[in-house]
């Protein structure tokens, strides 16, 4: 078994992996050292009528994405701190114009930020010279949805003024976010009275935005799911079992949207990965069951 200490530098080996034909796609190809890391290539289709819009979480092997307690909110306690995970995390937000999370991982996150090298420091320099080589800005932007403008705009992973920042939020949410200071990095963008998945996509892609990445949470992946304009799910599955009990709950990978045997969406299974004892499992959406 790999621990999160004997798993460093390890490549991923794929189990299946299906052929990707698209005419526009993003890739890791001009990086050797990351496709060796990945164990292969990584191409994500790009859609010509909206940015497309991929998940990355880890969960158990029942469903569990956090243990929702203050002292173990985030993914590493899932995942074990597992270095592979943290590397595929690193390279989704190396190939996406934005990466984006709700209020909620915002608060759970103190500290967090959410570029490349703040999740996995080691391929830093990779990551930035594949990001020069496809002429993408240095770092990602980070969005945040909130839509009652609840947020500290202090908070550690909103500070780096290198990191461009889109606020997505109602009009009742902009003016709560405008009693704060806000600084000149980053940006308060109102959708009306709600954020529609729609609208806000729609935002992001007049800040140029062609790929999206969403880090969580289950809330606004349940969001993104019923709006169907999630494209594809890249999702570790790690290796314990964490229960949940009516005193305890805990938040699984779909949180407030409940979809019925008619109209719950299915995937296809497009690659498919093992690092020790953990897959990384690779989704499509678009060309699932139900689209």
């Amino acid at each position: 078994m790999l621990t999160a200490a004997s798993a460093a530098r390890v490549a991923l080996e794929p189990l299946v992996a299906a052929p990707t034909a698209f005419r526009h796609t993003r890739s890791v190809g001009s990086s050797a050292a990351l496709r060796s890391r990945y164990g292969g290539e990584l191409s994500i289709p790009l859609r010509t009528d909206r940015p497309t819009t991929i998940v990355n979480f880890v969960s158990t092997l029942d469903g569990v994405t956090s243990y929702s307690t203050p002292e173990a909110s985030g993914g590493g306690e899932i995942s074990g701190h597992f270095e592979p995970d943290r590397f595929v995390m690193g390279l989704l937000r190396a190939l996406a114009d934005v990466v984006l999370v709700g209020a909620g991982t915002l608060r759970a996150d103190s500290d967090g930020a959410w570029t490349p090298r703040s999740i996995h420091p080691d391929n830093a320099s990779e990551f930035r010279d594949l990001r020069e080589g496809l002429g993408l800005r240095p770092n990602p932007i980070t969005a945040i949805v909130t839509g009652s403008g609840s947020i500290d705009l202090r908070h550690p992973g909103l500070a780096d003024p290198a990191v461009e920042v889109v606020v997505v939020t109602t009009r009742a949410g902009e003016a709560v976010l405008r009693q704060q200071a806000v600084p000149r990095h980053i940006e308060i963008r109102s959708t009306g009275d709600r954020v529609e998945p729609r609208d806000l996509l729609r935002t992001l892609a007049f800040r140029g935005a062609d790929l999206v990445l969403c880090e969580g949470g289950p809330h606004l992946l349940g969001q993104l799911l019923e709006a169907r304009v999630v494209d594809e799910i890249f999702l570790t599955i790690a290796p314990q079992l964490a229960g949940r009990s009516s005193s305890t709950p805990r938040l699984g990978l779909v949180e407030g949207a409940a979809f019925t045997v008619a109209d719950a969406p299915w995937a296809r299974l497009a690659d498919l990965r093992r690092a020790g004892d953990h897959l990384f499992a690779r989704y499509d959406l678009a060309e699932g069951k139900n689209r």
